[in-house]
């Protein structure tokens, strides 16, 4: 297993307890009150992502089809054959071009994402507690190389780690003579922790207790996965292998990436307890801050900007 998964959880972990009002983990103050430090990403020179890249879907345990298809529009809204058009401003194709800032000081293309395969386990074959190991086999189940393989674990499906340290990880798999492939895992949250991986969609374990957010999918497991996915996402892509992009601070066993350098900020003027100033749907009166493809609407979490070296958001 790729030494990085480690690290990449370990940096996931901080997100999760800046969804629990643990935001001191992530640096995070109140911008109020405190003048907010610089966050200085550094490109260590490892290999990047680039050229075609497809993104494969593992669906372990039982997902509605509503439920498949809320994540899957999110991935395509990521994609390059994803029309701009077709993302009303502000949206998911300009949240990623965040990363896409990140190559161009790198001097390497920026990868062209497509959807690859779906494979649904709904059996649970691995049993309905999986290892570190577990997750890297389910994995494999994706193509050998040149991918970004999902491995997305339902409800009632226990992860190690899941809940108590992360709501997601990204890693890589060992070289081979087949090749390499990064990959991702995100867990749905809805019965084992929305407090922690769901926030601002449920009131939080920790903290002020304001009333939840409505989901932007009408699903709050499924939106909590999402903003997980995203920040995955984004690590991968920016420092696939452990050695890319991110932030040192503190340890040295907890590098702060693209995205989860800025856990917990979603709008403007976030705070510790407070996702920050947001869209709201007229219709439903669901909060998000980005428009994807077919229509949808999404949360996403902020980015660190290179050009200010501080936490971008869309609205």
């Amino acid at each position: 297993m790729a030494c990085y998964n480690n690290t990449a959880s370990l940096a996931a972990t901080l997100l999760a307890f800046a969804l629990t009002f643990q935001a001191c983990l992530a640096g995070r103050r109140l911008t109020a009150l405190v003048q907010e430090p610089a966050i200085t990403m550094k490109y260590h020179k490892g290999a990047l992502l680039s050229g075609p890249i497809a993104v494969n879907f593992i669906w372990y345990g039982d997902f509605s089809a509503p439920q498949r298809a809320a994540i899957t529009d999110f991935v395509s809204s990521l994609t390059a054959a994803a029309p701009a058009a077709a993302q009303p401003e502000p949206s998911v194709a300009t949240w990623f071009k965040t990363a896409r800032r990140y190559y161009a000081s790198s001097k390497v293309p920026f990868p062209a994402l497509r959807l690859g395969s779906h494979a649904v386990d709904r059996n649970c074959s691995l049993g309905r507690r999986l290892t570190e190991r577990d997750l890297l086999r389910l994995a494999a189940r994706g193509a050998p190389s040149r991918a970004i393989n999902l491995v997305l674990t339902a409800a009632d499906v226990a992860v190690d780690g899941f809940c108590e340290s992360r709501c997601g990880t990204h890693g890589a798999s060992p070289r081979s003579r087949s090749g390499r492939f990064a990959y991702v895992w995100v867990g749905n949250p809805a019965s084992q922790c929305p407090g922690q991986c769901a926030w601002p969609f449920h009131q939080p374990v920790y903290g002020p207790q304001a009333a939840p957010l409505t989901p932007p999918n009408g699903d709050v497991g499924v939106d909590g996965m999402v903003i997980s996915l995203a920040s995955m996402l984004v690590g991968t892509v920016t420092n696939p292998f452990g050695n890319g992009f991110y932030y040192q601070e503190g340890s040295a066993d907890a590098p702060l990436e693209a995205a989860t350098a800025c856990a917990g900020v979603y709008g403007k003027g976030a705070y510790p307890g407070y996702a920050g100033s947001l869209l709201v749907d007229q219709a439903s009166g669901a909060s998000f801050n980005a428009n994807g493809a077919h229509g949808r609407k999404y949360l996403v979490p902020a980015l660190v900007d290179l050009d200010t070296s501080s936490c971008a958001t869309l609205v």
